[in-house]
This record gives C-alpha cells, sequence and structure tokens, in this order.
C-alpha cells in the first residue's frame, strides 16, 4: 500500500474518533484515536520492516528476505528515511550468501543516509570487509576507522578489532615467487 494512503487512512479514522467524542460516545472515540496513532505510526516505520529485522534478531534469514522482497517498490511504500535502512538490511541479506554483491546495497544505505551511529558504523565495517576480501587495504583501513569513529556507544567494538587483527595477518600473508613459476606463502 502506498504511504500516503496511510496518511488519509490515519485522518479519517482520527476524525470518525472526534467525531464519536462529539456526539459523547467517549470509549469509542478513544478506541478509534489509538487506531489512528497505530496507522500513522506504520507510516513511519514499516511494519514488513520491522519483521525483516525481527527475523534477522532471530537468524532466519529466508524469512527475512522474502519479507524484505515483498516491498515491491520501496520508493512508494516506504518513508523517505527508510530507504538506507531497506538497503542496509537487504545487504545484511546479501552478504551472507554473497559478499562481493552486497557491497552495493551497504554504499547506497550510506549514500541514502541512515540516522542511527551504530547502523552507519555496521554499514562501514562490512565494507570493510568487502574491501578485504577483495585485498585493498588503504580502502579497508578507511572504512574501519569511519566504522570505529560512528562506533561512539561500542556496540561493534570486538568486530572491529578482529577485523583489525585479520587486516595484519593479511600483510604476513604475502606471495614470494619460488623456483619455476611456483608460489610460496609465508
Amino acid at each position: 500500500m502506498p504511504n500516503f494512503i496511510r496518511i488519509i487512512i490515519a485522518s479519517l479514522i482520527l476524525g470518525a474518533a472526534i467525531t464519536l467524542i462529539v456526539f459523547s460516545y467517549w470509549g469509542w472515540g478513544i478506541l478509534l484515536i489509538f487506531l489512528a496513532i497505530l496507522v500513522f505510526v506504520t507510516f513511519i516505520f514499516n511494519e514488513r520492516m520491522l519483521l525483516a529485522q525481527w527475523y534477522l534478531r532471530k537468524e532466519n534469514m529466508d524469512k527475512a528476505e522474502s519479507t524484505l522482497l515483498s516491498i515491491k517498490d520501496y520508493e512508494k511504500e516506504l518513508y523517505k528515511g527508510q530507504y538506507g535502512y531497506y538497503n542496509l538490511l537487504i545487504g545484511l541479506i546479501e552478504s551472507r550468501k554473497s559478499p562481493m554483491k552486497s557491497e552495493k546495497y551497504f554504499k547506497k544505505s550510506l549514500a541514502l543516509g541512515l540516522t542511527m551511529d551504530h547502523n552507519i558504523a555496521l554499514a562501514n565495517l562490512s565494507l570493510a570487509g568487502v574491501e578485504m576480501a577483495k585485498r585493498n587495504k588503504r580502502e579497508a583501513l578507511r572504512l574501519l576507522k569511519e566504522a570505529e569513529k560512528a562506533d561512539k556507544n561500542k556496540l561493534l567494538a570486538d568486530q572491529i578489532k578482529m577485523m583489525k587483527g585479520q587486516m595484519s595477518m593479511l600483510d604476513r600473508t604475502q606471495q614470494v615467487r619460488g623456483g619455476k613459476g611456483s608460489y610460496r606463502q609465508f
């Protein structure tokens, strides 16, 4: 359902609630006010996005993916502030299957804007992992520093520390040319 229809429905329910209160049906009026608030909240927080986040926390990737894919056109169905979060969730699900394909979703989520600092840190950390897999150490270090700066509550401190440890291991495994075209790793 397009998002502007939710606002129209919420305002109609609120109008009906006010009418009921005016005609002394207080109980039904208050009930409809709560219903109008609920419909308005689904304008800001889409129920499919909330369900997908819940499935991600339960580590049920199949249901989370099917819930997110049920949003056909996210620009019509979601509030503009949720575009970045939609791409972040798609990127998190895609990173489990193929990490290199998830890079575009993380970049798009950062470009569209995330309001919470720990989500920005999560997107930067995931992008750093993709860059590390590409052996692009400079870009991975830059993204790790941005993730560390954005992680003000230290929610991802252990993951950032682990990623830095893996980065130092990346330096140690360099290829040295041996005899007759063979390669050895040290």
